[in-house]
């Protein structure tokens, strides 16, 4: 029965990882292992965790890491994960009871199954916003996997996925990225493994729009052609670079929509000519377009502003 290795990489998350671990522990019947990867922690992260772990019963191994990377964290918990279901979930995440224990079910169901999507609460600073439902998959791997990098489907969060240990195999999460590693890491997945859903809840996604939105401002540009070249790399399991431009487009929308918010204007013309330029649907294309028109005008009534400036 204890068929899940559970593993959740933590930095500085004394706070919050008490709770992520009390959430799991009405799945105690089916978690065979709890590998937490304390990832160059200097709060206490994994006394905090070892003192919950066996007030509540839980399994918990606790893994030293210097990795300062969310995906190297979680490659080193894949590395060490012994039970046939793999079960990721971050340390500031809750589980929804029943859940993990929902994604096996469904498993046992469609044997054939080797990663099983559920849906998941989307949490913004600390208010619960909408309720994600996977939806749009097929039976046919590769096709699952254009269609998620597209953005075609809807994306999963880390914490609503139970995947094989088998079908993972060697894959791994790109290491050092600011963003965006998780949908590659699933997209090379989606690849190989045949999909099952529920459409029930399983985790509380915890969003901070502004931490979110502060990994498109540092190092902008050095950052985004990082993450492109992972993307590309996506080629040699049979992902076409259409698809792949489409995701390119996706991304360099969103940072050039935070760069406008944030006034930097001239970051966020550079972006929206990639955006702007990708294949896309009819809704982004409409999005890229309101946003060109609001850059430009946003720049029209800002020249008289620093001609009065040069003149003072």
């Amino acid at each position: 029965m204890k068929s899940v290795s559970i593993i959740i990489p933590a930095h500085d998350a004394a706070a919050t990882i008490a709770g992520t671990l009390a959430s799991l522990r009405a799945e105690i019947e089916i978690i065979g292992e709890i590998l937490l990867v304390d990832d160059a922690s200097s709060d206490g992260t994994a006394a905090v965790a070892q003192n919950a772990a066996a007030q509540l019963g839980l399994p918990l191994r606790v893994l030293p890491a210097s990795c300062r990377d969310a995906g190297a964290a979680r490659n080193l918990g894949l590395a060490e994960a012994r039970c046939p279901w793999i079960y990721m979930i971050d340390a500031d995440d809750l589980h929804i009871e029943g859940g993990l224990r929902s994604l096996l079910l469904r498993s046992e169901a469609q044997p054939k199954a080797q990663m099983i999507v559920g849906g998941f609460r989307r949490r913004v600073n600390g208010k619960d916003r909408q309720i994600k439902v996977p939806g749009g998959y097929t039976t046919a791997c590769l096709a699952n996997a254009l269609a998620y990098v597209r953005g075609d489907i809807r994306s999963v969060a880390v914490g609503s996925v139970l995947a094989s240990r088998i079908a993972i195999g060697d894959t791994r999460f790109p290491v050092g990225l600011a963003y965006d590693e998780d949908t590659l890491f699933w997209a090379r997945l989606m690849s190989k493994a045949s999909l099952a859903m529920i459409s029930q809840p399983v985790m509380i996604y915890e969003v901070s729009p502004e931490r979110s939105d502060n990994r498109f401002t540092i190092k902008s540009v050095r950052r985004f052609l990082d993450w492109r070249r992972e993307l590309r790399t996506l080629t040699d399991c049979g992902i076409p670079k259409s698809a792949l431009k489409t995701r390119e487009g996706l991304v360099a929308l969103k940072i050039a929509r935070v760069h406008y918010a944030r006034g930097d204007l001239e970051t966020a013309a550079r972006f929206l000519t990639v955006a702007a330029a990708a294949p896309k649907a009819r809704s982004e294309a409409w999005r890229c377009l309101r946003y060109q028109f609001k850059l430009a005008a946003r720049r029209r009534f800002s020249i008289p502003k620093v001609h009065l400036r040069s003149a003072l």
